[in-house]
């Protein structure tokens, strides 16, 4: 064996995840013989307090034949207890694990766009769809399994049935926080060793989430930090480009939707259903939604653009209760909003597909399918997207919330 596969079966191997669990505090709960798969968890732990409840498959972990590259079949529903024996590492991973989901990402991007600004939140978004599309793909055009449990113990149901290489996690939070970073240490006034600081440590804690949660082996992390690093060093030529894509040709965005919507439905097929592909549509969209929202303000000069050139040097303005009532209340009226856009058209769009494809209503099997599941969460988050960088701003101005 080489020094460099020698380096790789160290770090793909799922002791390592085990090992720093359990120093962390996270051991396996005994065994006490495999419950059926129709356990209510809330009873389970009542009977069992301090025990968590987890996918594995067939009692034995999620396992991968052989040569521990593929997994024919999705993970069966089996509930795995665990126990806490650190509940500070527990709680703070878990969070820094939030920090690289859906959740950090509807409330931090809006407030950045509506708050702060919309240019640091444009490029925010591009560099984030972007390295989320490369990360989602390669996991399913790599197939390499997540950490095996037991050894380890795996925290999060959802996406158990996805691939591990490259953690998506570990690359989204690498290219917010450096982009971040990178965006407005030109703009604004603030220690740069500070703002390094604070993303190294951002993004570190969410890397460590990842080991700590069983979702990912060390390799994973660390791929997906080097290649979220490479994308960052190799567009960051392009970044000025991403500041004028509002001033395009009138075709512009046709080319978005069509671009990415080929993009979406020739997604790279997977062995069994999860839900990468879902949510690599909801990342795109959104991206296209926000592209052309911002394409919509300067065409038909719906948001009145700063006077001053970029880039442009300023003091961070400081937060006072008036400050931080106005970013609330401006933040609460777009969230409405945005979710009432969602769930009309999500509705809209589900009902015209299912009535086009002739299939029962409210047949959530169906909406897997590709030819709706694609669809309807392409033109869902994408008016998402348009309304969040076009309407809000409107009715914020509308409601003199400036």
């Amino acid at each position: 064996m080489s020094k460099v596969e020698g380096v790789r079966s160290t770090l793909q191997d799922s002791q390592l995840v085990a090992r720093f669990q359990r120093r962390c505090g996270l051991f396996p709960a005994p065994e006490e013989g495999p419950r059926e798969n129709g356990v209510d968890p809330a009873e389970g732990a009542a009977r069992d307090p301090g025990a968590g409840h987890l996918p594995v498959a067939n009692g034995k972990g999620v396992r991968g034949p052989a040569n521990g590259l593929r997994r024919p079949t999705a993970p069966q529903a089996y509930t795995q207890k665990y126990i806490v024996k650190n509940y500070f590492y527990y709680y703070l991973f878990r969070f820094s694990a939030a920090l690289g989901e859906e959740v950090f990402y509807i409330t931090f991007l809006p407030f950045t766009h509506w708050n702060i600004d919309p240019y640091l939140s444009r490029r925010l978004i591009i560099i984030w769809v972007l390295v989320m599309y490369v990360g989602q793909v390669a996991k399913d055009i790599l197939k390499w399994p997540r950490p095996f449990s037991p050894p380890a113990v795996i925290l999060e149901k959802r996406i158990v049935a996805e691939y591990g290489m490259p953690s998506t996690h570990a690359m989204a939070a690498t290219a917010i926080s450096f982009t971040f970073l990178i965006s407005t240490m030109d703009r604004y006034e603030y220690p740069f060793v500070l703002g390094l600081m604070v993303a190294v440590a951002f993004s570190t804690l969410v890397c460590l989430s990842r080991l700590y949660t069983g979702m990912h082996t060390a390799l994973d992390v660390v791929g997906g930090v080097l290649i979220t690093a490479l994308l960052i060093a190799l567009t960051y030529p392009a970044w000025t480009l991403i500041d004028h894509l509002d001033s395009a040709s009138p075709l512009f965005p046709v080319c978005v939707i069509i671009v990415l919507f080929f993009l979406c439905y020739n997604y790279p097929v997977s062995d069994y259903y999860s839900p990468t592909r879902a949510d690599t549509t909801t990342i795109l969209a959104v991206g296209a939604g926000v592209v052309i929202g911002c394409w919509l303000n300067h065409f038909f000069q719906l948001v009145s653009k700063p006077t001053e050139s970029l880039p442009v040097i300023q003091s961070i303005p400081l937060l006072t209760t008036d400050v931080l009532v106005l970013g609330l209340t401006k933040f609460t009226v777009g969230i409405v909003l945005i979710l009432l856009v969602r769930q009309l058209v999500q509705n809209l769009s589900l009902q015209v597909l299912y009535s086009w494809f002739r299939v029962v209503i409210r047949n959530k099997e169906a909406r897997r399918r590709l030819e709706i599941e694609v669809p309807y969460k392409f033109v869902t988050y994408t008016s998402v997207g348009i309304c969040a960088t076009t309407f809000v701003p409107m009715l914020h101005r509308f409601l003199g919330l400036l």
